[in-house]
Protein backbone atom coordinates (compact mmCIF):
# COMPACT_ATOMS: atom_id res chain seq x y z
CA UNK A 1 0.00 0.00 0.00
CA UNK A 2 1.36 3.44 -0.82
CA UNK A 3 2.36 5.53 2.20
CA UNK A 4 0.10 8.43 3.10
CA UNK A 5 2.15 11.62 3.60
CA UNK A 6 0.97 14.10 6.22
CA UNK A 7 1.79 17.78 6.34
CA UNK A 8 -0.26 18.63 9.39
CA UNK A 9 -0.31 16.18 12.26
CA UNK A 10 -2.45 16.27 15.35
CA UNK A 11 -1.65 13.42 17.71
CA UNK A 12 -4.23 12.01 20.00
CA UNK A 13 -2.48 10.38 22.94
CA UNK A 14 -3.53 7.10 24.42
CA UNK A 15 -2.76 3.43 24.48
CA UNK A 16 -5.12 0.92 22.93
CA UNK A 17 -6.69 -1.53 25.34
CA UNK A 18 -5.38 -5.06 25.43
CA UNK A 19 -7.06 -7.20 22.83
CA UNK A 20 -9.62 -9.52 24.39
CA UNK A 21 -8.70 -13.15 24.19
CA UNK A 22 -10.94 -15.35 22.10
CA UNK A 23 -10.57 -18.92 21.01
CA UNK A 24 -9.00 -18.86 17.61
CA UNK A 25 -6.65 -15.89 18.03
CA UNK A 26 -3.72 -16.63 15.79
CA UNK A 27 -1.72 -13.43 15.96
CA UNK A 28 -1.02 -11.09 18.85
CA UNK A 29 -2.70 -13.52 21.24
CA UNK A 30 -2.40 -12.43 24.83
CA UNK A 31 -0.41 -9.33 23.93
CA UNK A 32 -1.38 -5.73 24.64
CA UNK A 33 -2.12 -3.55 21.64
CA UNK A 34 0.65 -1.27 20.49
CA UNK A 35 0.52 2.46 21.36
CA UNK A 36 -1.78 4.16 18.95
CA UNK A 37 -2.22 7.67 17.59
CA UNK A 38 -4.38 9.32 14.99
CA UNK A 39 -3.09 11.85 12.49
CA UNK A 40 -5.15 14.32 10.49
CA UNK A 41 -4.03 15.35 7.01
CA UNK A 42 -4.46 18.80 5.47
CA UNK A 43 -7.72 17.70 3.81
CA UNK A 44 -9.14 16.61 7.16
CA UNK A 45 -8.83 12.87 6.50
CA UNK A 46 -8.03 10.67 9.48
CA UNK A 47 -4.91 8.53 9.18
CA UNK A 48 -4.41 5.97 11.95
CA UNK A 49 -0.84 5.28 13.02
CA UNK A 50 0.03 2.25 15.15
CA UNK A 51 -2.25 0.00 17.14
CA UNK A 52 -4.06 -3.20 16.19
CA UNK A 53 -6.82 -4.16 13.79
CA UNK A 54 -8.83 -6.99 15.33
CA UNK A 55 -10.63 -8.80 12.53
CA UNK A 56 -12.23 -12.21 12.21
CA UNK A 57 -11.83 -15.08 9.81
CA UNK A 58 -14.40 -17.80 9.33
CA UNK A 59 -14.77 -20.91 7.21
CA UNK A 60 -18.18 -19.62 6.09
CA UNK A 61 -16.43 -16.51 4.70
CA UNK A 62 -13.96 -17.74 2.04
CA UNK A 63 -12.68 -14.23 1.30
CA UNK A 64 -11.48 -13.87 4.90
CA UNK A 65 -9.52 -17.10 4.52
CA UNK A 66 -7.91 -15.93 1.29
CA UNK A 67 -6.93 -12.56 2.78
CA UNK A 68 -5.45 -14.19 5.87
CA UNK A 69 -3.59 -16.77 3.79
CA UNK A 70 -2.12 -14.20 1.42
CA UNK A 71 -1.16 -11.63 4.06
CA UNK A 72 -2.65 -8.74 2.10
CA UNK A 73 -4.00 -6.82 5.08
CA UNK A 74 -0.66 -6.98 6.87
CA UNK A 75 1.04 -5.58 3.77
CA UNK A 76 -1.60 -2.88 3.21
CA UNK A 77 -1.34 -1.60 6.79
CA UNK A 78 2.43 -1.90 7.18
CA UNK A 79 3.09 1.75 6.32
CA UNK A 80 0.79 2.78 9.18
CA UNK A 81 2.50 0.37 11.59
CA UNK A 82 -0.82 -1.36 12.32
CA UNK A 83 -0.75 -4.96 13.54
CA UNK A 84 -3.42 -7.33 12.22
CA UNK A 85 -4.87 -9.70 14.83
CA UNK A 86 -6.95 -12.52 13.31
CA UNK A 87 -9.68 -14.05 15.48
CA UNK A 88 -11.69 -17.06 14.34
CA UNK A 89 -15.49 -16.91 14.38
CA UNK A 90 -17.17 -20.30 14.72
CA UNK A 91 -20.51 -18.84 13.64
CA UNK A 92 -22.37 -15.58 13.11
CA UNK A 93 -23.46 -15.67 16.74
CA UNK A 94 -19.84 -15.77 17.89
CA UNK A 95 -18.87 -12.95 15.54
CA UNK A 96 -21.74 -10.87 16.90
CA UNK A 97 -20.67 -11.58 20.48
CA UNK A 98 -17.11 -10.47 19.71
CA UNK A 99 -18.28 -7.31 17.92
CA UNK A 100 -20.56 -6.36 20.79
CA UNK A 101 -17.79 -6.96 23.32
CA UNK A 102 -15.32 -4.89 21.32
CA UNK A 103 -13.05 -7.90 20.95
CA UNK A 104 -13.02 -7.44 17.18
CA UNK A 105 -13.47 -4.36 15.02
CA UNK A 106 -14.69 -6.19 11.92
CA UNK A 107 -16.59 -9.47 11.79
CA UNK A 108 -18.33 -11.82 9.34
CA UNK A 109 -21.98 -12.74 9.78
CA UNK A 110 -25.01 -13.68 7.80
CA UNK A 111 -27.24 -10.71 7.05
CA UNK A 112 -29.99 -12.16 9.22
CA UNK A 113 -27.65 -12.41 12.21
CA UNK A 114 -26.49 -8.83 11.71
CA UNK A 115 -30.11 -7.64 11.68
CA UNK A 116 -30.82 -9.58 14.87
CA UNK A 117 -27.83 -8.01 16.60
CA UNK A 118 -28.63 -4.49 15.43
CA UNK A 119 -32.29 -4.88 16.40
CA UNK A 120 -31.19 -5.83 19.91
CA UNK A 121 -28.94 -2.81 20.32
CA UNK A 122 -25.55 -3.92 19.02
CA UNK A 123 -23.83 -0.86 17.46
CA UNK A 124 -22.75 -2.47 14.18
CA UNK A 125 -23.14 -1.62 10.52
CA UNK A 126 -22.50 -3.61 7.36
CA UNK A 127 -19.66 -2.10 5.33
CA UNK A 128 -19.28 -4.72 2.59
CA UNK A 129 -21.06 -7.76 1.13
CA UNK A 130 -18.71 -10.72 0.83
CA UNK A 131 -21.01 -13.34 -0.72
CA UNK A 132 -24.50 -14.48 -1.62
CA UNK A 133 -24.35 -18.08 -0.45
CA UNK A 134 -26.61 -21.07 -0.22
CA UNK A 135 -24.87 -22.03 2.98
CA UNK A 136 -27.82 -23.26 5.06
CA UNK A 137 -30.21 -26.16 4.56
CA UNK A 138 -32.02 -28.84 6.56
CA UNK A 139 -30.19 -32.15 6.79
CA UNK A 140 -31.21 -35.61 8.02
CA UNK A 141 -29.29 -38.87 8.41
CA UNK A 142 -29.15 -41.34 5.54
CA UNK A 143 -32.30 -43.46 5.45
CA UNK A 144 -34.27 -41.13 7.72
CA UNK A 145 -38.05 -41.60 7.66
CA UNK A 146 -38.36 -37.80 7.67
CA UNK A 147 -38.99 -36.78 4.09
CA UNK A 148 -40.57 -33.32 4.40
CA UNK A 149 -40.42 -30.30 6.66
CA UNK A 150 -43.92 -31.14 7.88
CA UNK A 151 -42.52 -34.43 9.21
CA UNK A 152 -40.38 -32.44 11.67
CA UNK A 153 -43.38 -31.84 13.97
CA UNK A 154 -42.47 -33.14 17.42
CA UNK A 155 -38.86 -33.79 16.42
CA UNK A 156 -35.49 -32.69 17.83
CA UNK A 157 -33.56 -30.32 15.56
CA UNK A 158 -30.05 -28.96 16.04
CA UNK A 159 -29.46 -25.33 15.07
CA UNK A 160 -27.20 -22.49 16.17
CA UNK A 161 -29.37 -19.66 17.40
CA UNK A 162 -28.46 -16.26 16.03
CA UNK A 163 -27.20 -17.63 12.71
CA UNK A 164 -28.58 -18.11 9.21
CA UNK A 165 -29.27 -21.86 9.65
CA UNK A 166 -31.48 -21.05 12.66
CA UNK A 167 -33.41 -18.45 10.70
CA UNK A 168 -33.54 -20.83 7.74
CA UNK A 169 -35.22 -23.36 10.04
CA UNK A 170 -37.80 -20.83 11.27
CA UNK A 171 -38.68 -19.83 7.71
CA UNK A 172 -38.91 -23.45 6.58
CA UNK A 173 -41.21 -24.31 9.50
CA UNK A 174 -43.45 -21.33 8.78
CA UNK A 175 -43.71 -22.28 5.11
CA UNK A 176 -44.75 -25.80 6.14
CA UNK A 177 -47.43 -24.48 8.51
CA UNK A 178 -45.44 -25.20 11.66
CA UNK A 179 -44.04 -22.95 14.37
CA UNK A 180 -40.99 -23.15 16.59
CA UNK A 181 -43.19 -24.55 19.37
CA UNK A 182 -43.97 -27.57 17.17
CA UNK A 183 -40.36 -28.75 17.39
CA UNK A 184 -37.57 -28.86 19.96
CA UNK A 185 -34.54 -26.84 18.92
CA UNK A 186 -31.26 -27.89 20.46
CA UNK A 187 -29.05 -24.80 20.44
CA UNK A 188 -25.72 -26.26 19.37
CA UNK A 189 -22.77 -24.68 17.58
CA UNK A 190 -22.59 -25.79 13.94
CA UNK A 191 -19.99 -28.55 14.34
CA UNK A 192 -21.76 -29.87 17.45
CA UNK A 193 -25.04 -29.98 15.54
CA UNK A 194 -23.49 -32.25 12.93
CA UNK A 195 -22.05 -34.43 15.71
CA UNK A 196 -25.50 -34.65 17.32
CA UNK A 197 -27.03 -35.75 14.03
CA UNK A 198 -24.40 -38.45 13.69
CA UNK A 199 -24.90 -39.85 17.18
CA UNK A 200 -28.69 -39.76 16.99
CA UNK A 201 -29.21 -37.03 19.58
CA UNK A 202 -31.32 -35.08 17.08
CA UNK A 203 -33.56 -36.04 14.19
CA UNK A 204 -32.46 -33.21 11.89
CA UNK A 205 -29.87 -30.48 11.69
CA UNK A 206 -30.05 -27.02 10.17
CA UNK A 207 -26.56 -27.06 8.79
CA UNK A 208 -23.96 -24.58 7.60
CA UNK A 209 -21.30 -24.94 4.92
CA UNK A 210 -18.58 -26.04 4.77
CA UNK A 211 -19.43 -28.43 7.63
CA UNK A 212 -22.68 -29.27 5.86
CA UNK A 213 -20.78 -30.11 2.67
CA UNK A 214 -18.70 -32.61 4.62
CA UNK A 215 -21.85 -34.07 6.15
CA UNK A 216 -23.43 -34.65 2.74
CA UNK A 217 -20.22 -36.23 1.49
CA UNK A 218 -20.34 -38.56 4.51
CA UNK A 219 -23.84 -39.81 3.63
CA UNK A 220 -26.22 -37.34 5.24
CA UNK A 221 -29.10 -36.15 3.06
CA UNK A 222 -30.65 -32.79 2.30
CA UNK A 223 -34.20 -32.61 3.63
CA UNK A 224 -34.96 -29.13 2.38
CA UNK A 225 -33.08 -26.49 0.40
CA UNK A 226 -34.20 -22.97 -0.51
CA UNK A 227 -31.63 -20.40 -1.61
CA UNK A 228 -34.17 -17.61 -0.97
CA UNK A 229 -34.12 -18.42 2.74
CA UNK A 230 -30.37 -17.72 2.89
CA UNK A 231 -29.32 -14.13 3.56
CA UNK A 232 -26.19 -12.45 2.22
CA UNK A 233 -22.74 -12.57 3.80
CA UNK A 234 -22.27 -9.29 5.71
CA UNK A 235 -18.92 -7.80 6.68
CA UNK A 236 -19.76 -5.75 9.77
CA UNK A 237 -17.85 -3.17 11.76
CA UNK A 238 -18.53 -1.48 15.06
CA UNK A 239 -19.69 2.12 14.88
CA UNK A 240 -16.79 3.14 17.12
CA UNK A 241 -14.30 1.66 14.64
CA UNK A 242 -16.06 3.28 11.67
CA UNK A 243 -16.06 6.69 13.35
CA UNK A 244 -12.55 6.67 14.76
CA UNK A 245 -10.65 4.65 12.15
CA UNK A 246 -12.42 5.18 8.83
CA UNK A 247 -9.12 4.91 6.95
CA UNK A 248 -8.54 1.40 8.33
CA UNK A 249 -12.13 0.43 7.55
CA UNK A 250 -11.58 1.58 3.97
CA UNK A 251 -8.41 -0.48 3.70
CA UNK A 252 -10.26 -3.58 4.94
CA UNK A 253 -12.95 -3.14 2.25
CA UNK A 254 -10.33 -2.39 -0.42
CA UNK A 255 -8.50 -5.62 0.41
CA UNK A 256 -11.75 -7.58 0.49
CA UNK A 257 -12.56 -6.42 -3.02
CA UNK A 258 -9.12 -7.45 -4.26
CA UNK A 259 -9.69 -10.85 -2.62
CA UNK A 260 -13.06 -11.20 -4.34
CA UNK A 261 -11.56 -10.84 -7.80
CA UNK A 262 -8.65 -13.10 -6.89
CA UNK A 263 -11.04 -15.80 -5.64
CA UNK A 264 -13.14 -15.55 -8.79
CA UNK A 265 -10.00 -15.85 -10.91
CA UNK A 266 -8.55 -18.69 -8.80
CA UNK A 267 -11.43 -20.96 -7.70
CA UNK A 268 -9.23 -24.04 -7.30
CA UNK A 269 -6.76 -22.29 -5.02
CA UNK A 270 -9.62 -20.70 -3.10
CA UNK A 271 -11.13 -24.15 -2.55
CA UNK A 272 -7.73 -25.44 -1.44
CA UNK A 273 -7.43 -22.66 1.14
CA UNK A 274 -10.94 -23.48 2.39
CA UNK A 275 -10.18 -27.19 2.57
CA UNK A 276 -7.11 -26.55 4.72
CA UNK A 277 -8.80 -24.04 7.02
CA UNK A 278 -11.92 -26.19 7.52
CA UNK A 279 -10.12 -29.55 7.52
CA UNK A 280 -12.41 -30.92 4.83
CA UNK A 281 -11.82 -32.90 1.67
CA UNK A 282 -10.70 -30.70 -1.25
CA UNK A 283 -13.53 -32.09 -3.38
CA UNK A 284 -16.08 -30.96 -0.79
CA UNK A 285 -14.45 -27.54 -0.57
CA UNK A 286 -14.58 -27.23 -4.35
CA UNK A 287 -18.29 -28.05 -4.35
CA UNK A 288 -18.96 -25.47 -1.64
CA UNK A 289 -17.08 -22.76 -3.54
CA UNK A 290 -18.34 -23.54 -7.05
CA UNK A 291 -21.91 -24.68 -6.37
CA UNK A 292 -23.13 -23.00 -3.17
CA UNK A 293 -21.12 -19.80 -2.85
CA UNK A 294 -21.75 -16.85 -5.15
CA UNK A 295 -18.86 -14.42 -4.74
CA UNK A 296 -19.68 -12.54 -7.93
CA UNK A 297 -22.13 -10.12 -6.31
CA UNK A 298 -22.32 -6.36 -5.89
CA UNK A 299 -20.24 -5.57 -2.83
CA UNK A 300 -22.20 -2.41 -2.00
CA UNK A 301 -24.83 -3.10 0.68
CA UNK A 302 -28.22 -1.71 -0.23
CA UNK A 303 -31.79 -2.44 -1.22
CA UNK A 304 -31.20 -6.07 -2.25
CA UNK A 305 -30.11 -6.89 1.30
CA UNK A 306 -32.83 -4.75 2.90
CA UNK A 307 -35.46 -6.62 0.88
CA UNK A 308 -34.24 -9.99 2.22
CA UNK A 309 -34.05 -8.73 5.79
CA UNK A 310 -37.48 -7.11 5.58
CA UNK A 311 -38.90 -10.57 4.96
CA UNK A 312 -36.94 -12.16 7.80
CA UNK A 313 -37.57 -9.40 10.38
CA UNK A 314 -41.16 -10.26 11.38
CA UNK A 315 -40.09 -13.85 12.04
CA UNK A 316 -37.70 -12.54 14.72
CA UNK A 317 -40.58 -10.79 16.46
CA UNK A 318 -42.86 -13.81 16.21
CA UNK A 319 -40.16 -16.11 17.62
CA UNK A 320 -39.40 -13.69 20.46
CA UNK A 321 -35.82 -13.03 19.33
CA UNK A 322 -36.61 -9.31 18.94
CA UNK A 323 -39.02 -7.40 21.18
CA UNK A 324 -40.93 -5.45 18.52
CA UNK A 325 -41.29 -4.66 14.83
CA UNK A 326 -40.28 -1.09 15.66
CA UNK A 327 -36.86 -2.39 16.70
CA UNK A 328 -36.60 -4.25 13.40
CA UNK A 329 -37.59 -1.16 11.41
CA UNK A 330 -35.07 1.02 13.24
CA UNK A 331 -32.34 -1.54 12.55
CA UNK A 332 -33.25 -1.74 8.87
CA UNK A 333 -32.99 2.06 8.65
CA UNK A 334 -29.54 2.20 10.25
CA UNK A 335 -27.68 -1.05 9.59
CA UNK A 336 -26.25 -0.19 6.17
CA UNK A 337 -23.15 1.96 5.70
CA UNK A 338 -22.25 1.92 2.01
CA UNK A 339 -19.56 4.62 2.23
CA UNK A 340 -16.57 2.29 2.08
CA UNK A 341 -17.92 -0.21 -0.44
CA UNK A 342 -18.75 2.57 -2.88
CA UNK A 343 -15.14 3.80 -2.72
CA UNK A 344 -13.51 0.37 -2.79
CA UNK A 345 -10.11 0.37 -4.51
CA UNK A 346 -8.82 -3.20 -5.02
CA UNK A 347 -5.65 -1.83 -6.63
CA UNK A 348 -4.13 -1.02 -3.24
CA UNK A 349 -2.94 -4.63 -3.19
CA UNK A 350 0.12 -4.83 -5.42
Amino acid sequence: MKARKLTTVALVAGAAAAALLLSGCVAGEGQASEPESTAVSTDGAIVTEGGTLNIDFATYNPLSLVIKDQGWLEDALADQDITVNWVQSAGSNKANEALRAGAIDVGSTAGSAALLARSNGSPIQVIDIYSQPEWAALVVPAGSPITSVADLKGKQIAATKGTDPYFFLLQALEEAGLSQSDVTVQNLQHADGWAALQNGSVDAWSGLDPIMGGAIASGAQFLYRNVDFNSYGFLNATEDFIENKPDVAQTVVDVYEHARQWALDNPEETASILATAASIDPAVATQVITERTNLDVDNVPGQAQVDVLTTIGPIFVESGDVASQDAIDEALDTIINDTFAKKADPSIVE
